[in-house]
């Protein structure tokens, strides 16, 4: 039961040092405000991420697309998780490219990327967010640590202060992705 015990204690006390510091709510609450403007002018919200991010990317996208809580019209969001066009870009292009030229090639302005990187340092997401930038599309970060490299490009930075093993920051990640679509099926009607 130790066992058990030491895992959520520590999960318990990354959500805690997050919820504890004001700068991270008042960057939801910025993250959220940029995602339902975007909505409201008629633009989409373009996700991505690597392995468990990607997972939490496309939840994402389903969510806005789908329903959270409530029913409404759908939101114009996907996520860039075809694995055919990931294997094919990656093969033409490298892997460090795939989430870039989706971006250049979809993304608008005024579109919203939400870029998720545990590390905030994968080649493929600074790329994304890079092209986002010169798409002029807002760019909405979660990171974990010290935002890594990404954090330079990011309109709004989420970060979860941790830097140990990745899942307590996609544990996070996971509760700010719904409070962000909670906070946007709120606020759209």
């Amino acid at each position: 039961m130790d066992f058990f015990e030491t895992i959520f204690t520590e999960a318990g006390k990354v959500l805690h040092d997050f919820v504890s510091d004001p700068a991270n709510l008042e960057d939801l609450e910025k993250a959220g405000s940029k995602l339902v403007a975007s909505i409201r002018a008629g633009n989409q919200i373009i996700t991505c991420g690597n392995g468990g991010s990607m997972c939490d990317a496309m939840h994402m996208a389903e969510e806005l697309t789908g329903r959270f809580r409530h029913d409404r019209p759908p939101i114009a969001a996907i996520a860039i998780s075809d694995p055919g066009y990931l294997s094919c870009t990656a093969n033409d292009y490298g892997y460090e490219r795939v989430f870039s030229r989706f971006v250049r090639g979809v993304g608008k302005a005024g579109d919203v990327l939400v870029a998720i990187s545990t590390s905030g340092n994968s080649p493929n997401i600074v790329e994304a967010v890079k092209a986002a930038r010169e798409k002029q599309m807002t760019v909405i970060g979660l990171s974990g640590a010290d935002g890594g490299e990404m954090a330079e490009y990011c309109d709004v930075l989420i970060r979860v202060p941790h830097s140990g093993y990745s899942d307590r920051i996609q544990e996070i990640h996971g509760m700010i992705i719904h409070s962000l679509i909670q906070y946007i099926e709120e606020n759209i009607t």
